[in-house]
């Protein structure tokens, strides 16, 4: 059996004519060599199989060529082509960087370059995935790089520029290669399907140039696969089963069903693609192609930019005619949010089915101007609108006092024709709990008496009209009024996430220690920080309430000796009998114990 060859190694080019998609690289090599305008070191840099080293072995065999053409081609017919073409030239070296990464090997490698060559003018030395060196093998090797002997020229080749010392990227000429384009790669493919006598069809060419992604060696490996699948006639249904492409008549029909508000049928597309084992972020992301390419295929101008076959590039303006550019504008913006979240997304079938949706609700005369499918354009009445209505104005909000009315005014007109099912019904409103000093049994109705006949004698004020000034400053009060609206305070001023902090204040009471001056006794430094933070707020809420600007707190940790607060009920009983002992004999001799 003859030993078979795969097409990226048979049909690899050997001149710089047959070089594919690199054209302007490929001229400036062969304009430096035919004007001998030659540099000692070239960085070749690109992604994978765009023909790095390909343009690199060419290059070295030109040089060394004994006959060049006037063109810059080598003759391949003196000893030196020859030998290279047999693989046993001694003037051009290859090294892999990715095996040959060390220190001992450059050494090795710059001994080597003093020897100059046998036949020919040029010691060549192609470094593949220089990027792989280590850091002591590139510093050893940057003298040499910088100044070598005048027989001897470097060529680097990488695909991560990046990781590249500067001071390397300095000391070459520096060759960009380009990804080869859709079109480039179909001709090419072309050539070597003639060459092989395979029938393939162009749109299946194209798949296949698409899946490459700009490689070419990719492109020959898919080719090679692909005509095995079909037995020497590629197909464009067989290219898309063998490699897992999804139809563009998938994507047709379900642009058909957007534009007919068909919701149903997107739905049922999306459930037999993803049955046919497709991922929904590989299909979003061709959604997504597929309207960009109905966008570009509206305007002659913009045509080349659609990279598909002859037939499919027909019905891609065909329906291109039957979209808006509104609709693919919204669209597009739509499926590019899904494709952002779909990661993210824990339920990624309902995300893209929530897209498909809002897709198909596009094209609906009261579709929302925003992306984002339908929405409601006018606001929906409130269902409790008769119990709205007979509210008591003194319950409205003084700010909202005129527009209430307006609308209760309103929604009067409109009750006998629209009566709520609900109306008889009572809604309680729970509400935020009040403290009365009844409450903590402390009597103040004595100090408290004048304020309340001094108020309800003073006319009520207006609603629209400013709060009085306060007339009462430096009032005298009691300390169990002061405790009353500490806790107050912490019972229905604080926020509901700090409800241990509202706790530890109702534990706590505060110690007089003059006539206005209050000390707040905390057990520890955390507590104390928290306390002085809130101090401020506390302070202005008791004075706003006694009437008294006077009113001082000050917030103390307590030593060691003392005691601020009780736990518990057994705690709370040996706090009071240290106070009084004669608790603890009264408990002793009526045998009493604590629940």
């Amino acid at each position: 059996m003859e030993n078979y060859i795969v097409s990226a190694r048979k049909y690899r080019p050997s001149t710089f004519d047959t070089v594919v998609g690199q054209r302007a690289l490929t001229t400036t090599l062969k304009n430096a060599i035919a004007t001998g305008k030659l540099a000692h070191a070239y960085l070749f840099c690109g992604p994978r199989g765009v023909g790095k080293t390909t343009c690199a072995r060419i290059f070295a065999k030109t040089i060394n060529c004994l006959n060049p053409a006037n063109d810059g081609e080598a003759c391949n017919q003196c000893e030196s082509c020859m030998a290279f073409n047999e693989q046993r030239s001694y003037n051009i070296h290859e090294l892999d960087a990715a095996s040959n990464n060390s220190v001992d090997d450059i050494r090795q490698l710059i001994e080597q370059v003093r020897i100059p060559p046998q036949i020919g003018k040029y010691k060549v030395y192609i470094i593949d995935e220089v990027h792989m060196l280590s850091q002591s093998a590139f510093n050893a090797f940057l003298k040499t790089l910088e100044e070598p002997p005048h027989h001897a020229i470097f060529i680097l080749a990488t695909t991560e520029k990046h990781k590249i010392l500067p001071t390397i990227l300095s000391r070459c000429q520096i060759y960009d290669f380009n990804r080869i384009g859709v079109n480039d790669t179909v001709e090419h493919l072309q050539y070597v399907a003639q060459k092989e006598g395979i029938q393939a069809e162009p749109e299946a060419l194209t798949v296949i140039a698409q899946k490459a992604d700009g490689g070419m060696r990719d492109a020959l490996s898919i080719f090679d696969q692909v005509a095995s699948f079909t037995g020497g006639k590629i197909t464009y249904q067989g290219v898309i089963e063998n490699l897992n492409v999804l139809d563009y008549e998938y994507y047709f029909k379900l642009t058909d069903c957007f534009l007919e508000n068909k919701v149903s049928e997107a739905m049922l597309l999306l459930n037999e693609i993803l049955r046919k084992g497709f991922d929904g972020s590989h299909f979003i992301t061709g959604l997504a192609s597929h309207f960009r390419d109905l966008l570009v295929s509206k305007d002659v101008s913009t045509l080349p930019l659609l990279e598909v076959g002859a037939g499919i590039r027909q019905h891609y303006q065909e329906q291109a005619q039957k979209c808006d550019q509104k609709f693919l504008y919204r669209a597009m913006k739509l499926v590019n949010d899904c494709d952002l979240n779909y990661r993210a997304s824990k339920n990624k079938r309902l995300l893209v089915e929530l897209t498909l949706i809002q897709c198909a609700q596009l094209t609906l005369p009261d579709a929302d101007d925003i992306v984002g499918g339908r929405s409601p354009k006018r606001r929906l009445k409130p269902l409790f609108k008769q119990q709205a209505a007979q509210q008591p104005a003194a319950m409205q909000p003084q700010s909202q006092t005129g527009a209430a009315a307006a609308q209760a005014s309103t929604e009067g007109n409109n009750a006998g024709v629209h009566t709520s099912p609900l109306a008889g019904l009572r809604t309680d409103i729970k509400k935020k709990p009040v403290m009365r000093p009844e409450m903590m049994n402390v009597s103040i109705r004595g100090t408290r008496m004048k304020w309340k006949e001094t108020e309800a004698s003073q006319p009520a004020p207006q609603p629209s009209a400013p709060a009085p000034e306060e007339k009462y400053e430096n009032r005298p009060f009691k300390d169990s009024e002061l405790n009353f609206y500490w806790r107050d305070f912490a019972m229905n001023h604080l926020p509901k996430e700090e409800k241990a902090n509202s706790a530890r204040m109702m534990n706590i009471t505060p110690k007089p220690l003059n006539d206005t001056a209050y000390e707040i006794l905390v057990d520890n430094e955390m507590v104390g920080k928290y306390m002085n933070k809130l101090l401020p707020d506390v302070l202005k809420y008791i004075r706003e309430q006694l009437h008294n600007r006077q009113v001082v707190l000050s917030v103390r940790v307590s030593e060691a000796h003392e005691v601020v607060r009780a736990y518990n009920q057994a705690e709370r009983f040996q706090l009071m009998s240290k106070r009084n002992p004669k608790l603890l004999k009264l408990a002793q001799k009526f045998n009493l114990t604590l629940d």
